[in-house]
């Protein structure tokens, strides 16, 4: 089914719904395609392409709100679907805060191309995954006596998407992503280290494809002999591989379901300092070739560049129409997109290079987060900063804190980001860290 295929059976459904009685309506046609290779240890443990084609039609009637989906596209299935669901909703509670946006607030067309479509995605034949995800794997595979499975991972996929609203709104959009990951996993006297490395891309013809499975077994291999050093407040830097790790529950509390539950420890933090004045993030869905960039959110609002931490001042809160009405809040939209951090000078490696103790973080393992009062506490792996050098590797260790203090201690922001990512953060410094182990 094409796009105008699409617009006109999303259009006849809506109108079946208002002459059903539905005050308001909402269609989302969409169709996705993707696939997934998986090699463990040189043999296929996974192949598998999915298919899926469906829509989703949001029902306004009487005060009372449902959103339901099929994959059932003949007319007269869908007919017969949105009757049946009209007349269930209509046994649903009144919920006065539910209502479509208001027009002024949707996107009107005639946007920027923002290149996040790759046409020749659909033209690489299985083959060609099946030998990328193998060499990725040969690259680590039987190249260190130690190691217990190598496995990789190749997946891709297309999705496009239709969507009207009996209030005016007509959009569509389509993108495409890739992406190759290789894990490690070694065996020895002091336990079972494991590492990766991915790269991802929108464009097939630009996904990086060389050096991930040795870069996987690089990174298991300096993890080898791990112990704990003594609890204590110590300098870090994490790594850009999951420095973002410890923002998530920052944005999570930017939401309005955990605004209006008080589920956020940033409640009435709009205007005030929440971090250092080192940190500034945009909310950016513009970029070109972003993972996240788009048009418009799920609602149909029309998206916009704005600042969320402002030289430590909070500036924003992701807000939809229904948690803007129950907050009395103007809505700004309920999705992110590409946050994009403001970068310091240095890489990773110049600011270790400063530290006389201190520990690398490259990775994190379990631990939790309380969204309404901010209190973490999270397993780290990483390495010990000895003069500015690595020392041997650490795990079994946590690092606690409170989320509206600890953003206080960043100290510098690096500029090795990963530009790939919808998270553009580099690697960061933070000073007097709480970090539990012996």
């Amino acid at each position: 089914m094409n796009t105008n295929e699409k617009y006109e059976l999303a259009k006849l459904v809506m109108e079946h719904a208002l002459k059903a009685g539905a005050q308001q309506v909402a269609v989302k046609i969409y169709d996705s395609r993707s696939s997934n290779i998986e090699i463990r240890d040189q043999n296929i443990d996974t192949l598998k392409e999915s298919n899926r084609a469906g829509l989703t039609i949001d029902l306004y009637v009487d005060k009372k709100y449902s959103s339901n989906s099929t994959n059932r596209l003949k007319k007269e299935d869908l007919f017969k679907f949105v009757d049946d669901n009209v007349a269930a909703t209509r046994f649903l509670a009144e919920d006065e805060f539910r209502i479509l946006p208001d027009t002024a607030l949707y996107y009107k067309g005639n946007g920027p191309d923002l290149n996040v479509f790759d046409p020749k995605m659909d033209q690489v034949e299985a083959k060609t995954k099946i030998d990328l995800a193998m060499n990725a794997l040969n690259e680590a595979y039987k190249k260190d006596e130690r190691i217990v499975s190598v496995t990789s991972d190749y997946g891709d996929g297309i999705s496009n998407e239709v969507m009207v609203t009996s209030n005016g709104f007509k959009g569509d959009q389509k993108n495409t992503w890739v992406s190759m990951s290789v894990s490690v996993s070694l065996k020895t006297d002091t336990g079972r280290p494991v590492d990766y490395w991915y790269e991802n891309n929108i464009f097939a013809d630009k996904l990086i494809t060389k050096d991930i499975g040795k870069k996987a077994l690089e990174k298991a291999i300096q993890k080898i002999n791990p112990s704990k050093i003594a609890s204590g407040k110590y300098t870090v830097v994490i790594d850009n591989r999951v420095s973002a790790n410890l923002l998530y529950p920052v944005f999570n509390a930017l939401n309005g379901y955990s605004l209006y539950q008080k589920q956020s420890f940033l409640v009435g933090k709009i205007g005030k300092p929440v971090a250092s004045p080192l940190l500034n993030v945009v909310d950016d869905p513009f970029i070109p070739s972003g993972p996240a960039s788009r048009l418009y959110d799920s609602e149909g609002l029309a998206l916009v560049k704005r600042p969320v931490i402002e030289n430590g001042v909070l500036k924003t809160y992701y807000i939809d129409t229904y948690y803007g009405r129950k907050l009395k809040m103007d809505p700004t939209s309920g999705d992110s997109t590409n946050f994009i951090f403001t970068l310091g000078t240095r890489n990773r490696e110049q600011m270790i290079g400063d530290v006389k103790k201190g520990v690398l973080i490259t990775g994190f393992i379990g631990g939790n987060c309380n969204g309404t009062t901010g209190d973490f506490s999270y397993g780290i792996e990483g390495f010990v900063i000895e003069n500015g050098k690595l020392g041997h590797p650490i795990n079994e260790m946590n690092i606690t804190g409170n989320m509206s203090d600890f953003w206080f201690n960043l100290a510098e922001m690096g500029n090795d980001i990963r530009e790939s990512d919808s998270i553009r953060i580099p690697s960061i410094m933070l000073k007097n860290v709480d970090l539990s182990g012996i």
